[in-house]
């Protein structure tokens, strides 16, 4: 439980039930010396009370008319002394504990916490050996009870004013080393993203500010690795690209010829047929043979280089291939919207949007078992779209990425680009954004 506590009601919790247990301790010890206080404090009048009564007695022993001296006495004494003289026949005096009540400024709690001691102290009067009263010292604690409260009210407040300011102080750093660790959390959820640009604030304690350097310096390095393994792709794909072209130039050189020449020698003996014993249905077979040849030699050099994107560009290539696409698959109904401002895109990122289109489309046709599908590619400012959304199966748990989409993944990343692949709303959806370079595309349109 305590983990689950934030690292300020961690700091603070222990801090104030040090205070609590402080304050405690300070008033238990400040009861438990008040007896010792009090009793010492009223000590010289106990001691005067009993000097004043030897005295007395000394002096009505010696007198000629006691009763006078003693009433002389009594009436010189103050009435508002704690010392006064009391008559045998005025009966016992009250305890001053009677008076402890409603104590103006002392709240009665605390009068009853405290341990009032027997502090009074009486002295036997004699005249001829007879007890006529007492010197009886009765002091008013009234005063000593509230400056004990004062002193209470002190510590008081003196542990609540540093509670105060501990709090405040404990606050301001501990927000201090917060934000601090909330700036590399956010930070490390950046590089976490693949976001490394951003560098993390270096503050805080001395601990944290050597954290937040380290991830920068983290940072960079992934940047410097993830630029790095984007040229490789880069290179990858243009070596792909590459091979791709010379094989379709000699698919192309080599074998279209050769098949021409094929079906024109098949086309001659049909015709030569009736002369040569009617071997027509033979040759027949070899001349389909060889249009199908040359339709899958064709589809073959559309996959591995489709060149027309360069002579009729990328818009117009697409509106091809969404046609065959419908040709090919009548059954699945295709829906379309392409921008015509991808002519402007050519080279390597023309033809990733053509292949990604292509490879998206096959999937349909081949696996999602789609009743109709959508492709949609538009540029935005300086960022290109691609989606290819159909209403079929879906897609396996485990297997996100077929082969194809793999491929076309990593020739995304080598564009600095994303590609991901989602199910929502009963249909599956593919998505690719890919930087554009507006200046380019401006020139182009030029």
């Amino acid at each position: 439980m305590w983990q689950r506590l934030s690292f300020r009601t961690q700091l603070f919790l222990p801090l104030g039930v040090s205070f609590v247990a402080a304050l405690i301790m300070g008033g238990v010890l400040l009861l438990a010396f008040a007896a010792g206080q009090l009793a010492d404090e009223n000590e010289p009048g106990r001691r005067s009370t009993k000097t004043l009564a030897a005295a007395l007695n000394n002096t009505l022993r010696t007198s000629g008319n006691p009763r006078q001296t003693l009433d002389a006495f009594v009436h010189s004494l103050d009435t508002s002394s704690d010392i006064q003289f009391r008559a045998a026949e005025a009966g016992p005096a009250s305890s001053p504990r009677d008076g402890l009540r409603n104590v103006h400024g002392v709240p009665q709690w605390f009068i009853d916490l405290l341990t009032i001691p027997d502090v009074d102290a009486a002295s036997s009067v004699m005249i001829e050996g007879r007890r006529v009263g007492d010197i009886v010292f009765l002091p008013d604690p009234s005063a000593d009870l509230f400056e004990k409260w004062i002193g209470f009210l002190a510590l008081t407040g003196l542990v609540a004013a540093l509670m105060g300011l501990t709090g405040v102080i404990a606050y301001i750093f501990a927000g201090s080393a917060l934000r601090a660790l909330q700036d590399l959390g956010d930070g490390l959820t950046r590089i976490r993203r693949g976001d490394y640009a951003k560098p993390i604030p270096v503050g805080g304690p001395p601990e944290i500010r050597q954290s937040c350097e380290e991830a920068n310096a983290l940072a960079a390095t992934l940047a410097q690795l993830s630029q790095d393994n984007r040229d490789l792709l880069h290179r990858l794909v243009s070596l792909q690209d590459n091979e791709r072209r010379d094989l379709a130039r000699e698919l192309h050189d080599e074998l279209g010829p050769l098949l021409f020449g094929i079906r024109a020698g098949a086309i001659a003996l049909i015709e030569a047929s009736p002369l040569a014993g009617n071997p027509g249905n033979s040759a027949q077979e070899v001349l389909q043979s060889v249009e199908a040849l040359q339709q899958t030699n064709r589809r073959i050099l559309d996959r591995l280089r489709p060149l027309y994107i360069e002579e009729l560009g990328l818009e117009t290539s697409v509106q091809t291939l969404l046609q065959n696409f419908r040709k090919q698959a009548p059954q699945i109904g295709l829906t379309a919207a392409i921008d015509p401002a991808l002519n402007r895109i050519d080279g390597p990122l023309a033809q990733t949007v053509y292949r990604l289109i292509q490879e998206g489309l096959t999937n349909v046709l081949r696996h999602a078992g789609a009743s109709n599908a959508h492709v949609q590619a538009a540029i935005t400012g300086d960022a290109l779209a691609v989606e290819i959304s159909d209403d079929g199966r879906g897609f396996p748990v485990d297997n996100v990425f077929g082969r194809g989409l793999t491929g076309m993944h990593e020739r995304v990343r080598a564009l600095s680009g994303s590609l991901s692949l989602l199910r929502a709303d009963e249909r599956t959806y593919v998505r690719c954004h890919l930087p554009v370079d507006p200046t380019r595309g401006a020139a182009a349109a030029g």
